[in-house]
């Protein structure tokens, strides 16, 4: 072999232990063996966003119309627990962050305290929420998620007494992670509120494609200013100004910590950093954003992160709970803290503006609390957590407040869900729902003013894979066909399902099944197929001893 071809691959094994090194250096350490390797991976396709830079956002007209439609806007938390909120008397810590400012909405609006997700994950139950549609009606089934994350939760999910299932047959029918998105033939509520004369800016959280095609503004928002995967971290780790809390059980926070992406993006340009934590950021451009069309009716989807994993808080707001003792937890209520401070803020600025009146304010959360966090209480009273379709996964806050329009301290009790925002907020506007296709969304209104009878539906259906659930009145019945199980509860006697009935009422079964069926049979192939399927323990959060006898249920995704 010549001298410079010795001397080639000899550089060429140098540079490539270094490179080895240093990766290791930065995340081997997280996890071992393979899954290490699929961290450092991960960790490679992390990107590294420039320094901040000004957002400037389209100036409305310097006057406003003699006659207006009202603006809409949508603020989404993302994996708030039903018990985070002090609404209800609960509240994050036994009660020790209140929540006035989330709370407001809802006593000085309306609360519907029978609220479901669209779905149980995240890009589904955004899906829904953005289309108005069951997003199984149009294939999107499971949330969007990397190959590399599919395997580490399939090899440290699984239990000793259950274990994780992967597909690695059904790998070759992946696509690429950035194109797992919202199909561009869905009529989202930003397109069709744009064709009604409306401005429509999002802020935070997408997670319903990463390709250009898939952008918010190809589905219908004229400005977007935020993050196109499923999280963001909210500030550098190293900063004095945060505080971090890292689990060591969880294989979601260790994935998260070596490749959750940063910064945000304008309009489709380049990945920037925000010059503060990101919730405050996206408030204080939310802000800004108001201020701007504060003379034409615009709508707002305002999806923020938190407090969805990772957990950072601001040191500001975790020194002023210094009563709470579990680091994790005192973190986690810290985000809580800053989030309800940042709604409030939000609302001061509708008001500033001279807006209040002429407003539609609603307040959700993408689905119920996430039991990898490892903790406790998050959904209460209600069992299970996300990715489950029992109701600590679905059951979701829901407020809506429009001063100049709906009453205040109304409550609706009937069962509504995530895309009847879509119909609500056309109806406001006085757009006509598209005629095309099915629209699964009701306009609540109606409901709001007593003069819709019934309920706003009939029944009401999700489906994760071999998962799949429906309720129908006040009957619910939930199938696992990995499992093969059924639970039946009956929630106007048992609301927080712990009598399960299948056994001995199969007439109810038989009934409920056979309009899951037909239901089912209305819901398109899904867009990409099911890598993993987990066992979920219903009563524990992550981190647990795990008995025999813990009930479970095995999620798709």
């Amino acid at each position: 072999m010549a001298d410079h071809s010795r001397r080639s691959l000899l550089l060429k094994a140098g540079v490539l232990c270094l490179a080895v090194a240093a990766l290791a250096a930065a995340g081997f350490w997280l996890i071992g063996g393979r899954q290490g390797m699929l961290l450092m991976v991960a960790r490679m396709r992390r990107s590294h966003p420039a320094a901040n830079q000004p957002v400037v956002w389209n100036q409305g007209p310097s006057e406003a119309p003699a006659a207006r439609k009202p603006n809409i806007i949508v603020i989404l938390a993302d994996d708030m627990g039903f018990n985070d909120i002090t609404f209800n008397g609960g509240g994050v810590a036994g009660g020790a962050v209140p929540t006035p400012q989330i709370n407001s909405i809802g006593r000085d609006g309306v609360h519907f305290p029978m609220a479901y997700a669209g779905n149980a994950t995240c890009s589904p139950s955004r899906a829904a929420l953005m289309t108005g549609r069951y997003p199984t009606r149009f294939g999107f089934e499971f949330t969007s998620a990397p190959i590399n994350f599919a395997r580490v939760v399939a090899m440290n999910m699984g239990n000793p007494f259950h274990s994780a299932i992967y597909h690695s047959e059904r790998e070759k029918d992946v696509p690429p992670f950035t194109t797992q998105g919202l199909p561009t033939s869905e009529i989202t509520i930003a397109k069709l509120l744009a064709e009604t004369g409306y401005h429509t800016l999002h802020l935070g959280k997408w997670h319903l494609g990463e390709t250009a095609e898939f952008h918010p503004e190809r589905h219908g928002f004229h400005e977007s200013l935020g993050f196109l995967a499923g999280g963001s971290m909210y500030d550098d780790p190293k900063s004095a100004n945060v505080v971090n809390a890292k689990n060591a059980f969880d294989p979601v926070d260790r994935f998260l910590w070596a490749a959750q992406p940063s910064g945000v993006r304008f309009n489709g340009g380049p990945v920037f950093k925000t010059d503060s934590y990101m919730t405050d950021y996206l408030t204080d451009e939310a802000i800004v954003a108001i201020e701007a069309n504060r003379n034409r009716p615009f709508f707002m989807y305002l999806a923020y992160n938190a407090p969805h994993s990772p957990l950072q808080a601001t040191k500001a707001d975790y020194d002023a709970l210094p009563q709470i003792g579990n680091h994790s937890l005192r973190v986690y209520a810290a985000m809580i803290r800053n989030l309800d401070r940042n709604v409030g803020r939000v609302l001061d600025a509708v008001r500033e503006q001279g807006l209040e009146n002429d407003t539609l304010v609603i307040f959700t959360s993408d689905n119920g609390g996430a039991n990898y966090l490892g903790l406790d209480d998050l959904n209460k009273p209600y069992r299970g957590w996300k990715a489950t379709f029992f109701e600590g996964g679905l059951r979701v806050p829901f407020f809506m407040r429009w001063p100049g329009r709906l009453p205040k301290g109304e409550r609706v009790a009937e069962p509504v869900t995530h895309f009847d925002i879509y119909a609500t907020a056309a109806a406001a506007a006085g757009a006509t729902l598209p005629a095309d296709r099915v629209i699964d969304g009701t306009n609540l209104l109606p409901f709001v003013d007593k003069t819709a009878s019934g309920q706003p539906h009939e029944a009401l259906y999700w489906r994760s894979g071999n998962y799949r659930t429906i309720r129908m009145g006040d009957w619910k019945l939930q199938v696992d066909d990995t499992r093969r199980k059924q639970w039946l509860y009956n929630l106007a006697d048992d609301p927080t399902e712990q009598h399960d009935l299948a056994a001995s009422t199969p007439d109810k079964v038989a009934e409920l099944a056979a309009a899951l069926a037909k239901i089912n049979a209305e819901q398109a192939k899904p867009l990409w197929p099911a890598l993993i399927e987990v066992p979920v323990l219903i009563d524990k959060p992550l981190g647990r001893p795990v008995a025999k006898t813990d009930e479970y249920i095995y999620w798709s995704n």
